[in-house]
């Protein structure tokens, strides 16, 4: 917006428990050897081209899982919730605020939510983990499993493999990363889990999560050095260190680049915010009413399609 002031760029990085006052330092750790982090982004030719084409190929086949964007509006399945929460999710989101019993601030203290500890102490396995089972095919664009994210989500060029969505598991990738499962299974009020993959280049633009009642800690995995990436939470810059967690409010406008040659990957974490009544009432009421609706069945269907065709795929 013209005349709009530029947010200011505090390079905040939260400080963790485990490092005291230690000012985070960007460790860069080499992936496993054998491992392509740069696939299908990068990499040699033939392999990129070999990759794209798998992609194509099981793009195609989950072509059909999920209605366009104008059917999508036009279906009645969809409760008046979703169709028309956004309406009322200032009300609903104050009235969560209310009852908070941790900071209503965008960026969150680390400290205020103990169980982060175990992601950082485990992060290098999880990291290995994400190397193995996420990268190449098993990842699919957002925008293809979840379509109410279309419009932020550019085709592959965000990438997602789910471990839970809405208190559902999806347990044949919890399998292939029996760490990370272990980990995340320690974690109280989970809501959501996933590797977030962030192809070289990539803008998501301004957007908003779906209700106040949950809060988003990422886990840094590979995060690039050769530039600059990094998420705008409100009017503050924030960049993620590997083996460092970051935890905010994403009700409040958020948008990510990743400025660089090299892909970001974190993995990402939803839970409940801590609440007392009548906001926990609300809360669980409304994450009730959107765990059985068409936004998340819809998106564990065709994530379970696509694990489905990379599976003829490997025949």
């Amino acid at each position: 917006m013209a005349g709009a002031p530029r947010p200011k760029d505090h390079d905040y990085r939260p400080k963790s428990p485990c490092f005291g006052q230690t000012p985070f330092l960007a460790r860069s750790v080499e992936p496993p050897i054998g491992a392509d982090v740069e696939e299908p982004w990068s990499g040699r030719r033939g392999r990129k081209r070999l990759v794209v084409s798998v992609y194509e190929k099981i793009e195609r086949a989950t072509a059909t899982l999920s209605p366009s964007p104008a059917e999508q509006v036009a279906n009645a399945k969809r409760p008046l919730i979703i169709r028309y929460g956004k309406h009322l999710r200032g009300f609903f989101d104050r009235l969560i605020a209310s009852s908070s019993l941790v900071s209503n601030d965008p960026v969150l203290d680390v400290r205020d939510f103990p169980w982060t500890h175990i992601l950082r102490e485990n992060w290098q396995a999880i990291r290995d983990e994400a190397i193995r089972a996420a990268l190449g095919q098993n990842s699919p664009s957002l925008a293809s499993v979840s379509p109410d994210h279309r419009a932020i989500a550019p085709v592959d060029k965000w990438r997602s493999f789910f471990l839970w969505g809405y208190g559902y598991s999806i347990d044949e990738n919890l399998d292939r990363c029996p760490v990370t499962a272990a980990t995340i299974a320690k974690i109280p009020h989970l809501n959501s889990a996933f590797f977030s993959i962030l192809a070289p280049g990539t803008h998501i633009p301004a957007h908003r999560g779906v209700t106040k009642g949950l809060i988003t800690c990422h886990l840094g995995l590979i995060v690039p050095k050769d530039g600059d990436v990094r998420m705008r939470v409100d009017d503050r810059i924030v960049r993620w260190s590997e083996g460092e967690t970051l935890v905010f409010d994403d009700t409040y406008d958020h948008e990510v680049w990743n400025d660089t040659q090299h892909t970001r990957v974190v993995l990402l974490i939803q839970v409940r915010r801590p609440l007392r009544n009548p906001g926990k009432w609300i809360s669980d009421a409304f994450l009730n009413v959107i765990r059985r609706s068409a936004f998340v069945q819809e998106a564990r269907d065709n994530v379970l399609a696509w694990n489905a065709a990379v599976k003829q795929l490997d025949v």
